[in-house]
């Protein structure tokens, strides 16, 4: 090739050129040549090898390859064919141009350290790709992991081209780059506490895709569809997003809802104020009326006989209400409440199960509901809970016990007459 290219100077010369004219000449003719010895390779290539590879991966049974397809790693590949034409053409046919022939070198050089990075950033794109089909993938997302390679492989490659353009030592370079740590750390501050509070949160399962979290502090209560390195992105019920600072999943608090998921149960915790002036001893008219509420009437006949007897064998004075043993209204009502959530089908038995009195207050006397329900569908869930103290609220006179509530503009008006 050397050869050539003198021969080509040799004939400009004969021609009664100038040898700057001679020079100039010879450089467009050199530059036209790489030029069209790249633009054939390239076009090969694509056109060829790049052809062939896709008509491989199509009749491919795996998916993987069909990734490393779609993701442009070969296409990108494809770039460094003619950029090696023209590397290795360079010192053949540059001979009078020595100083050109190392700027040209170096530039491709550069040019070929750009396409290796995409082609390895397209490369852990695809790796995140197939790891996010893995059945269990969401509960260890590595796409954090993959942007903190992908982030250093950039700057990386960033000073390699420096020092491949300027020629300076990249072993110095790193060993001076100590001195600018603290503006290194100032500027990237965000950034490196994303990658710390992605590597945190990755290792110990704090938060996956597809998780339900709820974070007030930053107006967030959804789906988690999206987790990088600089944010978390929430899909709210309102079908909002909201995009938050990785690190503020280490340094606030946010609930995650995944264990109420995975139990099989969703909580119900809510309680209604009684009106303690409403609460009684049972007289035997209103037992024997309870007696006919199927959920409790066996409930009532051996507890009204278990009492009798007590009263009986310690001669307790029954004229007295104070005396000995009684069933009162509210018992009864917290037995009925038991009983009834426990035969009703949506609650789950095998969960904590509680129906208690909480403080009296200035407010009443508070009836709780500990229970969870089986169905942890949102609308569902809703309906279940209201369903249920619809019921209650309905059921209450029924056991002679009023519900507290403060006094309406109703009430003082019919107190006015």
């Amino acid at each position: 090739m050397k050869e050539y290219s003198s021969n080509l100077i040799e004939v400009l010369l004969n021609w009664g050129l100038s040898d700057g004219l001679t020079r100039w000449i010879h450089l467009l003719v050199v530059i036209i040549i790489i030029g069209i010895a790249s633009w054939v390779v390239d076009k090969i290539t694509k056109r060829v090898i790049i052809a062939l590879i896709q008509r491989v991966v199509s009749r491919s049974k795996n998916d993987y390859d069909d990734i490393l397809l779609e993701k442009g790693v070969f296409n990108r590949l494809a770039h460094i064919a003619p950029a090696l034409v023209v590397y290795y053409m360079l010192p053949a046919i540059l001979v009078s141009f020595p100083h050109t022939e190392v700027f040209l070198q170096n530039l491709t050089k550069v040019y070929m350290i750009l396409i290796g990075i995409m082609v390895f950033i397209s490369f852990l794109n695809a790796v995140n790709e197939i790891y996010n089909k893995r059945e269990n993938s969401s509960q260890v997302p590595i796409k954090g992991y993959i942007q903190v390679v992908q982030g250093i492989l950039i700057l990386v490659a960033f000073v390699w081209a420096l020092s491949v353009l300027f020629g300076f030592e990249l072993i110095g370079f790193f060993a001076g780059l100590g001195a600018f740590a603290a503006v290194l750390i100032l500027v990237f501050k965000d950034t490196i506490l994303g990658i710390v509070a992605s590597v945190q949160i990755s290792a110990n399962k704090m938060m996956a895709i597809g998780d339900w979290i709820s974070m007030p502090t930053r107006k967030a209560d959804g789906t988690v569809i999206d987790i990088t390195v600089n944010t978390v992105k929430v899909q709210n019920w309102d079908k909002t997003i909201a995009s938050i600072p990785t690190y503020a999943f280490i340094t606030e608090s946010f609930d995650n809802w995944r264990g109420m998921e995975e139990s099989g149960g969703r909580r119900i915790k809510r309680s209604i104020n009684i009106d303690m002036s409403s609460v009684k001893f049972c007289t035997p008219e209103m037992l024997e009326k309870y007696k006919k509420f199927q959920l409790i009437n066996k409930y009532i006949s051996s507890r009204y006989q278990e009492i009798e007897e007590h009263n009986k064998n310690h001669q307790v004075d029954a004229s007295i209400p104070a005396n000995g043993r009684r069933m009162t209204n509210l018992g009864t009502f917290r037995k009925y409440l038991e009983a009834y959530l426990t035969d009703h089908p949506k609650i789950h038995n095998d969960m904590t199960f509680l129906v208690r009195q909480l403080q009296p207050t200035d407010k009443g006397l508070p009836i709780e509901i500990y229970v969870f329900s089986n169905d942890q569908a949102w609308a569902n869930y809703e309906s279940i809970q209201s369903d249920i103290f619809d019921h209650i609220l309905a059921v209450l006179p029924e056991f002679d016990l009023k519900v507290f509530q403060n006094p309406s503009g109703q009430d003082f008006k019919q107190f006015h007459v």
